[in-house]
């Protein structure tokens, strides 16, 4: 069975969303297992769920932070100007400055996104936190994105207006290599 090209594009954003449900549903099924002095398939299976889904949690928004905030020493230009302007080349003063404090804004939210799941992973039932990481996070992602959009509105006299799709298929295009012109060497 051959799947269609419109049908492979929804692929990667429906597992993105049935991903995390259903690991939320095994953790939710299996918080009643205890561990125990005596070995079974059980708890181990529960922890591997719990494992993997904290390790991925924890090292995305790791990551990100690391990667958006390393772009915020002096000297170097921060993520979302770099973005702007492979997008729209040169940019104005004023939109400089907002990518800026937009590239701080990321930072604060996956500071805070790391700092809940460690906190409830620690802190509260499993269950509370397995939906915090498998079932809000994307819908907290999407409020970000959103809210920033709301504010760039608000903020700038021209804001560039750009749809998420565009931003996807730039970052996608990061990863690309550059080709070369012909003739070059």
């Amino acid at each position: 069975m051959r799947i269609g090209a419109s049908a492979r594009r929804r692929l990667p954003i429906i597992a993105l969303g049935l991903v995390p449900a259903l690991f939320h549903v095994v953790i939710v099924e299996t918080s009643h297992v205890r561990f125990a002095l005596v070995p079974s398939f059980g708890p181990l299976f529960k922890l591997g769920f719990v494992t993997a889904s904290a390790a991925m949690h924890w090292a995305i928004y790791s990551t990100l932070l690391l990667t958006f905030s390393l772009t915020l020493r002096p000297g170097h230009d921060p993520l979302i100007t770099m973005m702007t302007r492979k997008l729209h080349g040169a940019i104005p003063h004023e939109l400089e400055v907002y990518t800026r404090r937009v590239t701080i804004a990321w930072c604060c939210f996956c500071a805070a996104q790391l700092a809940t799941s460690i906190t409830l992973f620690f802190s509260a039932p499993l269950v509370v936190w397995s939906f915090f990481v498998n079932i809000l996070d994307i819908p907290l992602v999407v409020a970000m994105y959103s809210a920033e959009y709301m504010v760039r509105l608000r903020c700038l006299r021209n804001p560039p207006r750009h749809s998420l799709s565009v931003i996807v298929n730039m970052v996608a295009d990061i990863k690309k290599p550059r080709q070369e012109p012909a003739g070059s060497i």
